[in-house]
């Protein structure tokens, strides 16, 4: 006898959306067990090694893959190149739920989150992450501003108040860009007080700069992937004559950090180390090789930046070297206690790998960022020009 069970229609749900929701659940629940009996049931970290997987990841990956809205409100606001308006909403949704899973993967790390508030009254007026942690506040609530419109549109009674918003949007574009490039640049300034255990292939007194300009080459290829990725999924057209313009200046973002790197390390004298550092060297050309090298060679050809598959590839590759960048700086090049020499943290005597519970709280959030989009995008019109998926034409 067979039985025909029917599903209700609010729990037939795909097998991608069901793994996303499995994977929130297993960080909701390891983020129960850290908030009750503290850090060390979940995490390899200590007093030693305070920093690993969730600020690599999390934080300085997290902030950087977010810097395509401040980059996009730039270009159709200040810049008024208003064709690229179609790319902005998205942007700025990825930017918005990139700032808040940042926010919320720092709860998990740093405990307490009934007391993220104290920052605001109990300064520290000699500390980098004051500056960091107002900017990225200040800047989450731009991005819930400009955002904001896309909430309202759907309803006709909250038109005007979306009306309005549009009407003075300017003044919150500018704050927000101000506020993205004071934050950006700050990470990097967070790192200046470590010259003696960050490796002096990535310690440079201009790392803010290094930081704010590398954080424009993953704003543009966040664009390029997450308009690749939704245009895929929701089955919608691709914009390649605006993403072939963005994949064209990548080479550009690119070349200025590349001269600023290789141009800093000739002025300290420290070319030589290129070449001698051991682990250290390769994870430096790893980085160059993978995120600025080739992207400047692959986005350099039009055939590249006009076919779908290659920008999205191009994108993959520039933003797996970009992040491989953010690692070394927080964690791979940098020294703990180790009296002889600049060795990797996996040789070094002070030892430290993520735990399973570790990643899972960072994939957990990643997942509820995915979900976030993918419902924000079913049900508010956050792609302006939607058209049919003629997207892959030019596969």
């Amino acid at each position: 006898m067979k039985l025909n069970i029917t599903l209700p229609k609010f729990l037939r749900i795909g097998l991608f959306p069901a793994i996303l929701i499995v994977l929130m659940a297993i960080a909701a629940v390891v983020a129960l067990i850290r908030y009750t009996y503290g850090i060390g049931p979940i995490s390899d970290l200590s007093n030693s090694y305070p920093w690993g997987f969730w600020i690599s990841f999390d934080l300085f990956t997290g902030v950087a893959i977010g810097s395509g809205a401040f980059v996009m409100a730039a270009v159709v606001y200040i810049f008024e190149l208003k064709e690229f308006k179609p790319l902005l909403r998205p942007s700025v949704l990825t930017g918005f739920l990139g700032y808040i899973m940042v926010v919320i993967a720092l709860l998990v790390d740093l405990g307490h989150p009934e007391r993220i508030w104290y920052m605001m009254i109990h300064w520290n007026h000699t500390s980098v992450l004051l500056e960091i942690g107002i900017c990225v506040m200040s800047y989450l609530t731009v991005l819930a501003i400009e955002f904001a419109p896309v909430i309202l549109e759907n309803y006709p009674k909250l038109h005007n108040i979306a009306h309005l918003i549009h009407k003075f949007i300017m003044p919150f574009v500018i704050l927000g860009v101000v506020l993205s490039t004071l934050h950006q640049s700050s990470l990097g300034s967070l790192l200046l007080i470590q010259p003696a255990k960050l490796h002096p292939l990535w310690w440079t007194p201009i790392l803010p700069v290094m930081f704010f300009t590398s954080a424009i080459s993953v704003g543009l290829s966040m664009i390029i992937f997450e308009s690749s990725m939704s245009s895929r999924y929701f089955q919608r057209g691709l914009e390649i004559h605006l993403l072939e313009k963005l994949a064209k200046a990548l080479p550009i973002a690119l070349g200025v950090y590349l001269v600023l790197k290789f141009g800093e390390l000739a002025v300290a004298g420290e070319l030589g180390l290129l070449f001698t550092s051991g682990t250290m060297s390769v994870l430096f050309w790893a980085e160059i090789l993978i995120g600025v090298i080739f992207p400047i060679v692959w986005f350099s050809f039009k055939t590249n930046r006009v076919n779908p598959n290659r920008l999205l590839t191009g994108a993959v590759v520039t933003l797996l070297g970009l992040i491989l960048n953010r690692f070394n700086v927080s964690w791979f090049a940098v020294k703990h206690p180790d009296p002889l020499y600049y060795l990797p943290t996996f040789m070094s005597n002070v030892k430290y790998v993520p735990t399973l519970p570790e990643v899972a709280v960072s994939i957990g959030i990643f997942s509820a960022g995915i979900m976030a989009f993918g419902l924000l995008a079913k049900y508010f019109p956050v792609f302006e020009d939607e058209h049919p998926a003629a997207a892959h034409a030019g596969d």
